[in-house]
């Protein structure tokens, strides 16, 4: 996410690997001092009783041991060896032990769970005498504390239920162990739906007090407690959301009916774009929870509308031009009971906008498609009449290189289409759409105006709708770059704008503007009283004017400009100004990048951060994407996703996104809608720095307990339960691993909604052996890595945090783009890096340097002529500077690897394993569906052997060499550095023509 960089920013990252939790949980080490190994012995009085017994009594309710064992030497007498005689229930909340002790008058005694966990009296253990001794929390006593109670039922029985409410799993078993007995083989017993989300089995405890357990769903997905277990007592017990629950309610008896209806929901508004309509309102209260919202609609010739919706926002298109509508909102409960209806909201709509109709996303797997990603103002020019330099157009150098900051735009991306699709790429990733407004805002990040597309991009005949649907066209996807996190420094239209009232003397004339009544900022218009197209907010230069709410108005700050200018407070906004409300924004700068405050601080002074934990924020932002949603784009990449919190995810703008692509588009374009996150973790490790609130495979899971109601409450319990966790303690998922040579359906049960961008494999691909190397150890715990989005550099940064673009050398880079286009994931490539563009150069100095001098310079140049083409990875036509773009190396290289992954399902959608497998960068692969069955061997530079493969015939997809294998062993010799080896089980064939690696 690129950002001006006047303010310290580094968001270094970091991660701790922890090792997966296994099966089931370790031994509890001891948690005092550890019993002697030969106590301290007594010697016996010799007035000792022939014969005589002690029977002891030990308190359960303190330690909740699942066993207990008595550890006992007779005074005089030898130590039982360890953990010594087992205990057994003697009524509730004891157990006991009856021990004969000969000739002794006492004992010395301590007390284990069997498991290695002790109480030894502080290291002194217990001195006891003969007949019924008590032990209660240290203290020892004499008198049976069971005399009167029923005895205990010899054949106790434990009643489990399991919850899987957050896991979705179809099925689930239960493993247990009764204390003092075996395990019960894996998978362990099945449990029966009693229902809904829950599951019930009766264990027979014997003469065991409590059992331990774990739980899975019978295709290698556990619950174990984070490697714990669970511990499990007689009775009925609840286990849900990591908690055992003892003597609990059967929750599935039936409960008292729900009669009690949600509150009206509050605040309802509706505001008119067109024909289209944005209606808001807040959240409802429910004593059980509000499920969903019925918006009611009047006016206009179709007469009453009710619309659900499971979010608190509704965008109503198509709507009547000129007519007056009236919305109210009700909310609904499980039970069907519904609220009264709300306050009215009524407005009216204005005329239908020109342009194309809406489009429809293309809606298939989006792992079958790689990314192109451009910085659209950035590609093409196609329009110079929207080209914009703005107010550092002189300052930053880029007048005197004739480069506005907005040069390329729809038209130019339109009109080059073809050169992506020769290149083999199917997806287009580009910057951000919305107006934008700051000082230097060509890349998209800094959003002022979220309902609106910047006029800086679009033509006549060229809108952003006319570009999704060219794109469509050809068989290309739109994938839209979104930024929820933050607006521009100077607010977000609609929501909350705020007025600057800085200092203007005779330094600063030429940056503030004087207030323009009926000027509306576009970012294109051109003011003709000032001659500016931007507009850096009003400035009054005289008294503090009424209403200011900034600090410090019109004071020093005691510093000064790079160009040596006196700074003020308030000159521009900031979070702690003053200038922007709580409840829409939040007022802090980050401090700590792996803290709590980067999910609810300042980035930087140009990137206001929204607090998206408040419904109004939340519903400007779902109503303004929903927009996009309906023009058809094919996905979102979202920007600075670790910045918001993961519960506000889960709870609010994932599901936004899916219900409204469901809604307008159907179910399987919902499916295949590719939301993909910038989770930014500039480390070499698993997890970043051991904070797994700010890893990127954190953001691909659901929640796994349940938190306040209040998002801005929640935001925090998530956070703090999540980080006590820690890293041993987080899912797992086997989805983008075969089992064996067998590929098995991905289990979606626990998918948060949003995948993620591979920054690990990113930060590593200085060298593509380590890119491999640090993905794999990664995989397992992503939902499914599968998705993963893999690119060597970008707008950001470069591999190891660098700021400059790959200079890695040309072999180095077929090599890379060798492993991105066969390993797992989606391989992304930054736009120009197919000709090594501006390779070693510095990719954002901000406006202290020109554009072209950066990794951002413009690339038209390189794609004047013409060119057309006739398929993906194929160009019919070509003439010009672009003609030469084409027959450089990598270009030809990318060509062919696009060939090759489209032909091979497995290198598309494919699990992959490396069991049987020896070579530096080698991998299996497999995707079965219906009639597919497509399983690959593959070896990017050097030689490898897979051992127990399927026999059959195997054709390699670069060579075209065949070889059959009878004894489940292939040997490949080594390709060289860049070059391919795929063999495919019935494969196709040789796949396109050599070229300078893939021969």
């Amino acid at each position: 996410m690129p950002r001006t960089p006047t303010r310290p920013a580094g968001r270094a990252v970091v991660a701790v690997v922890a090792a997966a939790a296994g099966l089931l949980g370790a031994v509890t080490a001891p948690s005092g001092a550890p019993p002697p190994s030969a106590p301290p012995h007594r010697t016996a009085p010799a007035a000792a009783v022939a014969g005589n017994t002690a029977t002891v009594f030990y308190w359960t309710r303190t330690k909740d041991w699942a066993a207990y064992s008595l550890h006992y030497a007779p005074d005089g007498g030898a130590w039982t060896t360890v953990p010594g005689v087992a205990m057994e229930r003697a009524c509730t909340d004891w157990v006991r032990a009856t021990v004969p002790l000969g000739t002794a008058t006492g004992l010395r005694a301590t007390f284990n769970d069997g498991a290695g966990t002790w109480d030894n009296n502080g290291g002194r253990n217990y001195a006891l005498g003969t007949g019924n001794v008590t032990v209660k929390d240290g203290a020892v006593a004499h008198s049976d504390p069971c005399a009167g109670a029923p005895p205990p039922d010899p054949s106790a029985k434990a009643t489990v239920y399991y919850s899987t409410e957050s896991l979705g799993w179809p099925t689930v078993n239960i493993h247990y162990q009764p204390a003092g007995g075996s395990w019960t083989s894996v998978p362990g017993t099945g449990m029966e739906p009693v229902c809904a989300g829950w599951w019930k089995r009766e264990v027979d405890l014997g003469t065991a007090g409590s059992l331990k357990a774990a739980f899975n769903n019978g295709n290698g997905v556990w619950d174990n407690n984070g490697g714990a277990d669970y511990t499990i007592g007689a009775g009925v017990s609840t286990v849900r959301r990591n908690t055992v629950t003892p003597q609990a309610t059967d929750p599935c008896a039936a409960t008292p009916p729900d009669t009690r209806a949600p509150t009206a929901p509050g605040r309802v508004t509706a505001t008119a774009d067109g024909v289209s309509v944005l209606v808001a309102w807040d959240p409802a209260t429910d004593d059980r929870g509000v499920t969903k919202y019925q918006v009611t609609r009047t006016g206009g010739a179709g007469g009453t509308t009710v619309t659900d919706v499971g979010s608190t926002v509704l965008s109503d298109t198509g709507l009547a031009e000129r007519t007056a509508y009236t919305y109210t909102v009700r909310a609904v409960d499980a039970a069907g009971n519904v609220s009264a209806a709300s306050a009215p909201a009524t407005v009216t709509t204005g005329e239908r906008p020109a342009g194309p109709a809406p489009g429809r996303p293309l809606g298939t797997d989006p792992r079958k498609d790689p990314i192109y990603f451009v910085l659209t103002a950035r590609f093409h020019d196609g329009d110079p009449s929207n080209n914009r330099g703005g107010s550092q157009h002189a300052r930053s150098g880029n007048a005197a290189h004739d480069d506005p900051m907005f040069r390329g735009d729809f038209k130019g991306l339109i009109q080059r289409l073809d050169y992506i699709k020769g290149l083999g790429f199917s997806a287009v990733w580009i910057t951000p759409v919305v107006l934008n407004r700051s000082d230097y805002d060509y890349h998209g990040y800094h959003g002022w105006d979220f309902h609106r597309v910047d006029p800086r991009l679009e033509s006549a005949g060229a809108s952003y709708q006319d570009l999704i649907d060219a794109a469509h066209a050809k068989g290309m996807k739109i994938y839209q770059d979104v930024v929820y996190n933050h607006s521009s420094r100077w607010g977000a239209k609609g929501l909350f704008t705020p007025t600057v009232y800085g200092v203007r003397d005779s330094q600063w004339s030429w940056y503030y503007d004087e207030e323009q009544p009926g000027f509306a900022y576009d970012g294109l218009t051109v003011d003709p009283k000032s001659g500016k197209s931007y507009y850096n907010g009003d400035l009054w230069s005289t008294a503090e004017p009424t209403g200011n709410t900034c600090l410090n108005w019109g004071k020093p700050t005691g510093g000064r400009s790079p160009e040596g200018y006196t700074l003020y407070n308030c000159q521009w906004p900031s979070p702690t100004s003053g200038m922007f409300p709580k409840g829409l924004y939040h007022q802090c700068w980050i401090g700590n990048w792996e803290g709590e405050d980067a999910r609810s601080c300042w980035l930087h002074e140009d990137l206001a951060d929204f607090d998206t934990e408040k419904p109004a924020v939340q519903n400007y932002l779902i109503g303004a994407y929903n927009k996009y949603i309906d023009m058809g784009v094919d996905g979102f990449r979202v920007d600075t996703a670790v910045h918001i919190p993961r519960t506000t995810w889960n709870r609010r703008f994932l599901p936004a996104i899916q219900e409204r692509v469901a809604q307008r588009h159907g179910a399987d374009a919902a499916r295949n809608f590719f939301v993909f996150g910038e989770v930014a973790a500039f480390v070499n490790d698993k997890w970043n720095r051991g904070s797994v609130n700010h890893s990127a495979q954190f953001y691909t899971w659901k929640e796994r307990k349940e938190y306040s109601a209040d998002d801005s409450a929640a935001a925090l319990e998530m956070y703090a339960y999540e980080q006590q966790r820690g890293t041993g303690d987080q899912p797992t998922s086997s989805n983008a691993f075969l089992a064996g040579n067998t590929y098995h359906a991905p289990d979606p049960g626990r998918f948060s909604g949003m995948h993620v961008i591979d920054m690990r494999m990113h930060m590593n691909f200085g060298d593509a052996q380590n890119a491999f190397s640090n993905g794999k150890d990664s995989d397992d715990s992503y939902h499914d890595a599968t998705y993963n989005v893999v690119y060597v550099d970008s707008h950001d940064y470069g591999p190891n945090k660098s700021s400059e673009r790959y200079a890695g050398g040309t072999d180095a880079w077929a090599e890379n783009m060798s492993l991105m286009w066969t390993f797992r994931g989606i391989p992304t490539l930054y736009y120009g890096s197919e000709i090594e563009f501006r390779k070693g150069r510095k990719i954002d100095c901000g406006p202290s340097c020109p554009l072209a001098e950066t990794g951002r310079a413009y690339f038209g140049d390189h794609l004047a002529g013409s060119v057309t083409a006739s398929g993906f990875s194929k160009v019919s036509a070509a003439s010009g500077a672009v003609a030469t773009t084409l027959q450089q190396p990598l270009v030809k290289h990318l060509q062919r690897l696009n060939e090759i992954r489209r032909a091979v399902p497995a290198l598309q959608t494919g699990q992959y394993s490396t069991e049987g497998v020896s070579g530096g960068m080698a991998f299996k692969r497999r995707y079965t569906s219906g009639t597919t069955d497509s399983f690959a061997l593959v070896t990017v530079s050097g030689g490898a052997t897979f051992t127990g493969v399927p026999n059959g015939t195997y054709t390699d997809a670069v060579s075209g060499d065949v070889r059959t294998v009878s004894d489940g062993r292939l040997s490949v010799a080594a390709p060289g550095k860049g070059n391919l080896r795929v063999y495919v089980l019935n494969g196709p064939g040789r796949v396109g023509a050599a070229g300078p690696y893939l021969r």
